[in-house]
């Protein structure tokens, strides 16, 4: 199931980048904090709820996910990279897991065991003392 992101459901805001970088990095502000809403967003409502229960430092108390990108030195790159890692996230929680179900061992393995345990249990009991 393929998910886009409309991207007028996220909301960008310009911030300085943290880290080295000279002079450049105390004037300018080139790292990016894209704002997603879940709740309001056009995503279908199973994506979102699985969106929701994701254990995610990123993910704030209200259902608006936080994602800072500053790898670049330009903001329309630091946008892209952004919007991927969004695209990325919402990718993961658009795939169904499927539903794992127990299987029985089959009574012919059920036997196989039983008797290797026999054949082991009689081998052993040939290790005690020899009396005469």
């Amino acid at each position: 199931m393929t998910v886009t992101i409309d991207p007028a459901d996220v909301e960008f805001s310009a911030i300085r980048a943290q880290g080295p970088g000279g002079q450049n990095v105390n004037k300018v502000s080139c790292a990016v904090h894209a704002r997603f809403d879940i709740a309001a967003s056009s995503l279908p409502e199973a994506v979102k709820a699985r969106l929701l229960a994701l254990r995610d430092a990123r993910i704030t108390q209200e259902g608006v996910l936080v994602i800072k990108a500053q790898q670049s030195r330009s903001l329309e790159q630091n946008k892209l990279d952004a919007l991927a890692r969004l695209q990325a996230l919402v990718d993961k929680a658009a795939e169904v897991q499927a539903v794992r179900r127990p299987t029985r061992p089959t009574r012919a393995s059920q036997r196989r065991r039983l008797e290797a345990k026999t054949r082991s249990g009689q081998i052993k009991a040939l290790r005690g003392k020899v009396s005469d």
